[in-house]
């Protein structure tokens, strides 16, 4: 991509606020969501980052209702890692919605005369490919009819799809056509990632669409939030077919939501993985690290430099261990995120588990949970965000979820279950929620 040396480009990340939902606690009563480290770093991070790697990116905004003592500390700690992008954080007075928030903030936006802007939300992970997809907006500003927003999706199987926003395209001029959010019957199996590229003119749209939204509020038309507008809903959904200016870009690379712990899991792996090919000093390999000489790595493993391994276990594939973790002789890990100050103690096994902030696992025990990834032998599966709960009441195995400063006892084992903060277990537990 050729780059104008006055060229300017912004990045919004949407982050949303408090959640109200249980989907993702016990790990939200601990901090943000958007903070949440996955693969060694906060999922706000990792949006971040792909943000920074666009060319003549000036200013990155994040968006959200999460009070700014949450959020500003992190950023502040950031900053100095990506000197050339400027990185704020904007609180919303309420939910605002995807466009709603963008257009409240919409001065900050244009400020510097950016030709375009990148909105990305704050609950997807994966490895975007926003430098193709802007380059593939700015080709389309040369065509009749000029993109007002470029979305990004990808495939998903004919099952799944109905659980995303449905998009159909004109193969041939890459038109969105047809836009459904969560459809109730198929309708395609192109899916909105929640990624997209917009030009400046879409405030004058937003604009339009709040004064529409307040007419029918005051002549009682409709009790609808008059504050909340979406892009999905109040801009592609109306617009796509009929005028011509949404425009799809799909990928194959890897793409997930981070709706819930089981996710997260997920999202930890997909990360790792990309280390591989743009980051490969974060991963941890056997017998290189001094304080942590002859563990056995295998496959893709974060391992923070404060922790302390000892030389007999074996940690891998898709591990991340967190600051001053320390884990005792003997013990297998795999598939799993250790959060900071905790402690693994001798011959215990972790598999499919989050164990969370200064918790402990005696000696010879077992937490183990059951993978949601996305099945291997169907192409374009996504991963099933499945209910807590099934029909008929019970909890649907998932990983295994321990809260912060939870005690594990030796030779116990925890299976499938969710375990509050600040519990100390005196036995056993599967398929249970221990509050």
């Amino acid at each position: 991509m050729e780059v104008n040396a006055n060229d300017c480009i912004k990045g919004v990340i949407l982050i949303g606020g408090p959640q109200k939902g249980t989907r993702f606690r016990p790990l939200s009563l601990d901090v943000p969501k958007p903070l949440f480290p996955v693969a060694g770093f906060p999922l706000l991070q990792h949006l971040i980052e792909a943000c920074v790697n666009v060319p003549a990116m000036k200013e990155i905004l994040v968006l959200g209702y999460f009070s700014s003592e949450e959020i500003n500390p992190f950023l502040n700690e950031i900053s100095h890692l990506y000197k050339d992008v400027k990185i704020r954080y904007l609180q919303e007075y309420t939910r605002l919605g995807t466009a709603g928030g963008i257009f409240h903030f919409r001065d900050q936006i244009k400020a510097g005369h950016p030709s375009a802007f990148i909105v990305i939300n704050g609950d997807v992970s994966g490895d975007f490919p926003l430098r193709d997809m802007l380059e593939f907006h700015r080709e389309n500003l040369n065509k009749p009819v000029k993109p007002l927003v470029t979305m990004l999706a990808t495939e998903a199987t004919r099952q799944q799809s109905v659980n995303y926003g449905c998009i159909v395209e004109n193969k041939t001029t890459h038109q969105v056509v047809h836009f459904v959010e969560k459809p109730s019957t198929f309708v395609s199996t192109l899916i909105n990632c929640g990624v997209y590229v917009c030009g400046i003119d879409i405030f004058s749209v937003i604009s339009k669409i709040r004064k529409e939204k307040q007419e029918s509020f005051y002549s009682g038309e409709t009790q609808e939030q008059l504050e909340s507008i979406m892009i999905e809903r109040d801009i592609i959904m109306p617009f796509a077919g009929k005028h011509g200016n949404i425009f799809v870009y799909q990928t194959n690379r890897v793409w997930s939501q981070v709706k819930t712990a089981a996710s997260a899991i997920y999202a930890n792996k997909q990360y790792l993985e990309l280390y591989r090919k743009t980051k490969p000093s974060r991963l941890a390999q056997s017998k290189e690290r001094g304080d942590a000489l002859g563990v056995r790595v295998i496959g893709d493993v974060y391992i923070h430099p404060s922790a302390q391994i000892d030389s007999s276990c074996v940690i891998g594939p898709n591990v991340s261990i967190g600051k001053n973790v320390v884990i005792g002789p003997g013990v297998r890990i795999h598939d799993s995120i250790i959060l900071g100050d905790s402690a693994v103690e001798d011959h215990s096994l972790l598999l499919y588990a989050i164990i969370g902030w200064s918790s402990s696992i005696g000696k010879w025990s077992r937490v183990e949970g059951t993978p949601c990834d996305p099945n291997p032998n169907k192409p374009f599966a996504k991963m099933e965000n499945v209910p807590l709960f099934n029909a008929e009441g019970r909890l649907n195995p998932s990983i295994t979820v321990l809260g912060c400063h939870v005690r594990v006892p030796s030779e116990v084992v925890v299976l499938n279950s969710i375990v509050l903060p600040h519990k100390e277990l005196t036995r056993s537990f599967a398929n249970e929620i221990i509050l």
